[in-house]
Order: structure tokens, then sequence, then C-alpha cells
């Protein structure tokens, strides 16, 4: 029984033990100061090269679900099992001509393109994949993602404005509202985990679920549905994604990109896709606490599900126009998100902490929440359906000058 528990102890901490040998292995050669150094570099590539590898997994993994959902086959041409379509469509990408108008702002126009790459990355320094896995483990972790996500915004406003193109400016316009409008209820959401948790760190929101022995997405169900859904826009997926509305407004505020810079946009999509996804497996799905596997192989099972979630949403709802879009941000999401916030304030005074009274309690309250409002903002839900009345053809009334 203790060799099965060392070799399970072994599997999870893998890939801490083998930082911990790469450093000492420095130790012997070089100062301390070298070390922290090459360690950091070392993070970061591991991360860089991380993103990159789940692309081209996630790409394929969309494609496929995205096929099966709309009646065809998805991507089976390039490499086994067509597992190789993304490499061949990041070839194109890269050897495609890159091009940049003559009228647009050169620096802000080429700096676009890099901006929320860089961001998208920086937000995943301080996600724990696993116990001991995360790259800066920062008591203001939370905080640091909402700062750091902004920064994608002011890159794709910096791309629709540099272009100087009247389309791809309407468009990161528009943009930029959506995600500041959908910014405000996602964050008021998880304040009402961070109330509980009393922390801002990310690896203490996983271990405080620990400590409840239960995940947030039982004791805050309305915060996670606010969180994922909020989120969903933030990113500009379906139904959310009027950015990229092809039909209204010509391919949204990337349309003067081209070949490697355009490719950096996309890569950015993607990454904020999981982003948001291992973020709501942090805060409400108990991160990396699971029985049985390693703890990392939790993290990627909860997250690749919630993204599986998002493949079928795209495969399945319709776009929002954009009144819709801003009437649900601005007056469900948002009164949702402060109702939900100003309860949990009040029941984490009364409840005591980490109690089956405490839970019930919590659960309870969102419940509530959500009648009410359901009462409220749909006060006919009792009514019976409509009675349709089919006027014979003999009946009808005759078109003029028959």
């Amino acid at each position: 029984m203790q060799s099965i528990q060392g070799i399970l102890e072994f599997v999870d901490q893998i890939f801490v033990n083998l930082s911990l040998w790469f450093s000492s292995l420095l130790a012997n050669y070089l100062p301390d100061s070298g070390v922290t150094f090459i360690m950091m570099f070392a993070t970061v590539l591991v991360l860089v090269v991380f993103g990159l590898a789940s692309i081209i997994w996630i790409n394929v993994f969309e494609r496929k679900i995205l096929g099966r959902l709309q009646d065809r086959y998805g991507p089976n041409r390039f490499g086994p099992w067509g597992l190789l379509q993304c490499v061949a469509d990041m070839i194109k990408l890269l050897t495609k001509e890159d091009i940049t108008p003559s009228r647009a702002d050169r620096l802000v126009y080429n700096l676009a393109a890099v901006v929320p790459v860089v961001a998208t990355f920086l937000v995943l320094a301080v996600v724990p994949f696993g116990r001991g896995m995360v790259a800066a483990d920062l008591n203001v972790g939370f905080l640091y993602i909402v700062a750091v996500g902004s920064l994608g915004t002011i890159g794709i406003f910096m791309g629709g404005w540099a272009s100087h193109n009247k389309y791809a400016l309407l468009s990161g316009v528009r943009t930029v509202a959506q995600m500041i409008s959908y910014e405000i209820p996602m964050v008021l959401s998880v304040v009402g985990v961070l109330l509980l948790v009393g922390s801002l760190s990310m690896v203490s929101i996983v271990e405080a679920q620990g400590d409840w022995r239960l995940p947030f997405v039982v004791l805050q169900p309305l915060a996670f549905v606010i969180y994922f859904t909020a989120a969903v826009a933030e990113v500009n997926r379906s139904p959310f994604d009027l950015p990229e509305g092809e039909s209204e407004i010509v391919a949204g505020y990337h349309i003067e990109y081209t070949g490697i810079k355009f490719a950096m946009f996309l890569l950015a999509e993607y990454i904020n896709a999981f982003s948001i996804c291992a973020i709501a497996t942090t805060v409400f799905l108990g991160g990396w606490k699971g029985p049985i596997l390693p703890s990392w192989a939790w993290f990627f099972i909860k997250a690749y599900s919630l993204y599986f979630v998002l493949i079928w949403l795209r495969g399945t709802l319709p776009r929002l126009r954009v009144d819709q879009l801003m009437n649900f941000a601005w007056k469900t999401l948002v009164p949702l998100a402060l109702a939900n916030l100003m309860l949990t304030a009040l029941l984490a005074k009364l409840v005591p902490a980490h109690s089956l009274v405490g839970a019930v309690a919590y659960l309870l309250v969102n419940v509530v929440v959500i009648v009410c409002i359901a009462l409220v903002k749909y006060p006919g839900w009792k009514r019976g359906k409509r009675e349709v009345v089919l006027v014979p053809r003999s009946t009808a009334p005759q078109a003029r000058g028959s």
C-alpha cells in the first residue's frame, strides 16, 4: 500500500521534482542570482511552449467536435485523423505576405498584435496547474489577473484604431465596449468567492475549497453561471462573437492584419478561451483537487470539460444582436452579481465558516436570488401557451384587385 502511495505521489509531483532537480543542478555551477534568473527564464519558456502546444490540441479538438455537431467529419486530411491540420494552418499563416497599410500608424499597428498575446501568457503565470505547479503564487493573484487581462482590451483597440480603416475602428470600439461591460459582472461574481476565502491568492482559493470540503460551484452556483457567461463574452466567443460577425463588419478589428500578425490575434483568442476555463476551474471547481489521479490530471480534465462547453455553445447558439448583448450585461448579469455579492457578504458575517450550516445557507441564498430574479424578469412565466387559430383559406380576406 505504501509503495502504491509512493508511486502516486511521484507521478503527482513529477513536474515539481523535475524543477527542483534542475535548480539543484544549476546551483552546482552558478550563484544563487544566476540560478534564480535561469529558473525564471525556464518557467517563462515552459509557459510559452505549453501555450503553443495547447493551441494545436485545442484547435483540432474544437474542429472535430464542431464537425460532429454539424454532421460532418471535420479535419481528416493532414496527418493521422487530421491531427496535424493546425500545423498546416500555422505554416500557411506564417508564410503569407505580411502587409501593413500605407496610412496606418506603423508602431501602434505592429505593437497591437503583440500586446494581447503577452497579456494571455502573463495570466497563465498565476494559474496553479497542480499541487505546487504554479509559476508565481502571488498574494494578489486574482487582482493581477484582472489587471493583466485589461491589456488585451487595449491591444484590440490599438489594432482597430491604428489600421486607419473605418470598419476596423467601429469593430474595435464595439469590442472594447463589450469587454468592459462584461468584465464588471465577471469580477463581481468572483468577489463573493474571495469573501469566503479571505485571500486573493489562486492557491489559497483552491485550498479553501478543501477546507469547505465542497467546490465553490456548490456554494456559489449563481456566481459560477455569471462568471462563465461573462467570461465567454469577454473572450468574444459564440454567442457573443459580435466583433467577428463577418456578415456585419467585415471580419472585425483585425481586418487589415495578415500573416503572422493575424496568427498572433488568433493565438491570443484561443489561449484566452483556455485561460477562462482554467480560472473557472481554480475558483469554482476545486482546481487540482480530486481522488486517485494526479493533481495536474484533475486540473486539465476539469478545464477541458469547460472548454467542451464553449465548443458546444459555439455549435448550437445563434449570435446575439448588439443591443441584446449590452442589455444582457447591464440589466441582467450586473444586478445578479451585485445581489449575490451583498447576500454573500451578509452571510459571511452571520454563519460560521467551513460548516455545513454555512454551506446550506449559501446554497439556499443562491436559489432564492435565482427564483426572485426569474419572477421579476419573466413575470409571465405561468401563463399558458398562446392559442393559435388557423383561419381557413376560404374565409381569409382577399387581396385588393383580385
